[in-house]
C-alpha cells in the first residue's frame, strides 16, 4: 500500500494548474531541449514512488557527480542489479515487504497476490511498461520448453501446482494457488531476484513466436548461437546486466559492453522514484565501476580510488584503511555483518563414511564439539573483541530472537565436552592422548574450505588448538569452490566451513527454510535438501527423526497464514537447532569495513551488511545518496 505519507507529499508537490512539479536532472536537459527526451513530468509514471527521506533522517541531495566502485570482474556488473535494488516488492529499513516497481499489492490467504502497475510507468527506453510484460514472461518464456527447459521457476510451484496467471487490465495482473505461497513476495524482493516480468517489446524480435523466421535466422548466424533459444537467453540477462541494450527498470543503466576494464552506468531517464523535494532519482549521474585484481581492492580503496566500498574488504583490512582515511579523503564505517555466524563448520549428516555418519549423527557428539570451541579467543584474537560470541543463529536485531539460542551448547567446557565423547565410548590412548573411531582408526576430522581467506585459516588454526584438548585432530583441506560444493553433495567430506545463515534477522514472516533440508546447498544434509528441491527424484529422503520433524515444522508454517502461528514454528524449529547443534557457530555480528568518500551523503553509520535480505547497499537505497560539494570529513555525514 502507498504510505500516507506519499500521498500527501504527492498532493503538495502539484501545482494549482494539477501539473506535477517534478525537477529535471540538469545532465538531462540537454537531451530534453533538443527533443532526445520528453520533459521529466512525462518520462515519471503517474503516481511515483516518493523517497521518504526526512522520515528516514535523510538529507534530500543536490545533483551531480560520479561515482567510483572496484570489483574483481567484468561479471560483476550484475552487482549494479543488486546495489540499485529496483524491484515489484522489496524491503525497507525494518525488513518489512513494501511495494517499489508496485504502486500497489494485496494478497488475500496467503495465495492471491494482485499487482497494481504505475500507470504511465516507462522501460529505461521509454517504452511502457505494462502488464503485457508480466504476461510475455508466463506464457512467452516460463512456459516454452525451448526457452525454459527446466520447467517453471520453483518460486512459483507450490508443492507441484502452478499459478493461475490473469491480466486484469493493462496495469493488474494476479497470480493465485490454491494453497499459500510464502515465498512469492520474499524472492521478488531478493538480492538476487525472480523476474516475472520482461521487456516484451524488445524480446520479442528474438522470439520464434513473433520474429520474422528469415530475421530470426540471420540474428542468430550472425551472433554466433545456436538457435533462437540460446539467442534469446542471451539477450534475456536482467540480472547478469551485461547487455547494454537489455531495457531495465534500474536506477542506472549499463552502457559498456563486456570484457572491459571500466564499466560506465548512467542515469535512467525514466526511473520511477522521486524525492520530496520533487527531484527525479537518482541523485548521482554515473557510476564507474573499475575492474581490478580482489587481492589488490583494499589498497586501491586505501589510496582513494573507490567513492563507496565494501565488497572485497574484511575486518582485518580496517587498520590499514582506517590509517589512510585523511590521503584517501574518506571515512571508514564499521557496519554489522547479518550472518548468523561469521563461520559455522557443517559435519555432513550424509556422509558416505558410515562410522563418521553415524557419529555425527549422535547429538552429543556434535555437542561436544560445541563446547569444545573456545569462541572467545576467536572473538579477542581474529576480531578484538567486537564480535559476539555464539551459535549460529538469528540476531538480536531479529524480532525471533532469544539470547538462549545462542549461548545454547556454546560454552567453552572441555570437561563437559570430554565427558560426552567418553559417554559415547570414543576411546582415548592414555589420558590425554588421541581419541579412536569405534573402528579403531585415530579421531582426524578433515575440515574441507573453499579458502575464502586468512581470517578463515586462522579461525580453523585456533579451533585445531581447543579440540587437541578433546582428543580430536583437525586438519583443513582447501579446494576450489566447484570442487568444494561437489565433494560435500556427493558426501565424500566429513565437515565442511563456511558462512552461517544467510538471513540473521528473520520476522515470523521470512521464510524459514534455512533451518530445515530444503536444499542441497546446505552443507549439513545436501542429500536430503536434494531429496526436496527434485520432489524424491534425486538425493535421499530424511531418514532421521530431528530432520522429519523439522521438515514437518517447515511445512506446517508454508500452509499457516496467520503471522502468531507462523511466529511458533519459527521458534519450534529455532529451539531444535539451538539444541541439536546442527551446525556449530563460532561468532557473529563482525564489523564489515564500508569505506564512504568524505563527499557522499545519505550512506547510514551504522547498519547491517546482508545479502538476502538487504542486498548489501541496496537495501540502503544508492539513488538517494548524494555528493556534497566542498565537505571535508566522512564524519559530519
Amino acid at each position: 500500500m502507498i504510505r500516507p505519507i506519499a500521498i500527501l507529499l504527492a498532493m503538495m508537490l502539484l501545482s494549482p494548474t494539477g501539473a506535477k512539479a517534478w525537477l529535471e536532472p540538469p545532465a538531462l536537459q540537454n537531451e530534453v531541449a533538443a527533443g532526445n527526451l520528453p520533459p521529466v513530468e512525462e518520462r515519471l509514471p503517474q503516481v511515483p514512488l516518493i523517497a521518504p527521506l526526512r522520515e528516514q533522517g535523510l538529507e534530500p541531495g543536490e545533483y551531480g557527480g560520479d561515482l567510483r566502485i572496484l570489483m574483481s570482474g567484468a561479471k560483476d556488473v550484475r552487482m549494479m542489479v543488486v546495489y540499485g535494488y529496483a524491484r515489484l516488492v522489496g524491503y525497507d529499513r525494518d525488513y518489512k515487504i513494501v511495494p517499489d516497481i508496485l504502486e500497489r499489492f494485496e494478497v488475500e490467504e496467503g495465495r492471491i497476490f494482485t499487482f497494481h502497475l504505475r500507470p504511465g510507468h516507462r522501460w529505461s527506453d521509454g517504452k511502457p511498461f505494462t502488464a503485457d510484460d508480466f504476461r510475455y514472461f508466463w506464457e512467452d518464456v516460463a512456459n516454452n520448453p525451448e526457452l525454459s527447459p527446466t520447467g517453471i521457476p520453483t518460486e512459483l510451484m507450490v508443492e507441484g501446482e502452478a499459478p493461475s496467471f490473469e491480466v486484469i487490465d493493462p496495469v493488474t495482473v494476479r497470480y493465485s494457488w490454491s494453497k499459500p505461497n510464502p515465498t512469492f513476495l520474499p524472492a521478488l524482493a531478493g538480492a538476487s531476484p525472480l523476474y516475472v516480468y520482461r521487456p516484451a517489446h524488445y524480446l520479442k524480435k528474438y522470439h520464434a513466436r513473433y520474429a520474422d523466421e528469415a530475421e530470426l535466422k540471420q540474428a542468430v548466424e550472425e551472433a554466433g548461437q545456436r538457435n533462437w533459444a540460446a539467442l534469446h537467453g542471451r539477450k534475456d540477462n536482467q540480472y547478469k546486466n551485461d547487455n547494454p541494450k537489455l531495457p531495465t527498470l534500474d536506477p542506472w543503466m549499463n552502457t559498456t559492453k563486456g570484457p572491459a576494464e571500466r564499466f560506465v552506468f548512467v542515469r535512467n531517464p525514466y526511473y520511477h522514484r522521486v524525492d520530496e523535494t520533487g527531484r527525479q532519482l537518482p541523485y548521482l549521474d554515473r557510476v564507474l565501476m573499475t575492474v581490478a585484481d580482489g587481492k589488490i581492492i583494499p589498497a586501491k580503496v586505501g589510496a582513494g580510488e573507490a567513492d563507496l566500498q565494501a565488497r572485497y574488504l574484511r575486518f582485518d583490512h580496517y587498520t590499514f584503511l582506517k590509517a589512510g582515511e585523511p590521503r584517501g579523503k574518506y571515512g571508514v564505517r564499521l557496519w554489522r555483518s547479518g550472518t548468523g555466524s561469521q563461520l559455522a563448520l557443517y559435519p555432513n549428516l550424509n556422509a558416505h563414511d558410515p562410522v563418521w555418519r553415524s557419529l555425527f549423527r549422535d547429538a552429543r557428539f556434535r555437542r561436544a564439539l560445541s563446547l569444545g570451541l573456545d569462541r572467545h579467543e576467536i572473538n579477542q584474537v581474529i576480531f578484538y573483541g567486537l564480535a559476539q560470541e555464539g551459535q549460529n543463529t538469528v540476531l538480536p536485531q531479529s524480532p525471533l530472537y532469544r539470547p538462549d539460542y545462542r549461548s545454547s551448547w556454546a560454552a567453552y567446557d572441555l570437561e563437559q565436552a570430554n565427558r560426552l565423547l567418553d559417554e559415547i565410548g570414543l576411546a582415548r590412548d592414555g589420558e590425554d592422548g588421541p581419541r579412536r573411531l569405534p573402528d579403531g582408526r585415530p579421531m582426524e576430522i578433515i575440515v574441507e574450505s573453499a579458502g575464502e581467506g586468512t581470517e578463515e585459516s586462522d579461525i580453523l588454526r585456533l579451533i585445531a588448538d581447543s579440540w587437541e584438548q578433546l582428543g580430536i585432530s583437525l586438519f583443513t583441506k582447501v579446494e576450489q569452490r566447484e570442487v568444494f560444493r561437489n565433494r560435500i553433495f556427493a558426501g565424500e567430506t566429513l565437515m565442511s566451513v563456511w558462512t552461517g545463515l544467510e538471513n540473521g534477522v528473520p520476522t515470523p514472516l521470512s521464510l524459514p527454510s534455512e533451518l530445515a533440508p530444503t536444499s542441497q546447498q546446505h552443507l549439513q544434509w545436501p542429500k536430503w535438501g536434494q531429496y526436496y528441491e527434485t520432489q524424491g527424484k534425486a538425493g535421499e529422503a530424511p531418514d532421521m527423526p530431528e530432520a522429519k520433524q523439522l521438515m514437518s515444522l517447515y511445512m506446517d508454517w508454508r500452509h499457516a497464514v496467520e503471522p502468531a502461528e507462523k511466529e511458533r514454528l519459527w521458534h519450534a524449529m529455532l529451539q531444535l537447532h539451538a539444541d541439536q547443534v546442527f551446525s556449530i557457530g563460532t561468532v557473529t555480528e563482525v564489523p564489515q569495513p564500508v569505506v564512504v568518500s568524505a563527499r557522499l551523503r545519505n550512506v547510514p553509520k551504522e547498519a547491517l551488511y546482508t545479502w538476502d535480505p538487504g542486498a548489501h547497499l541496496g537495501m540502503y537505497r544508492p539513488d538517494c545518496f548524494w555528493f556534497s560539494e566542498g565537505a571535508e570529513t566522512a564524519a559530519a555525514n
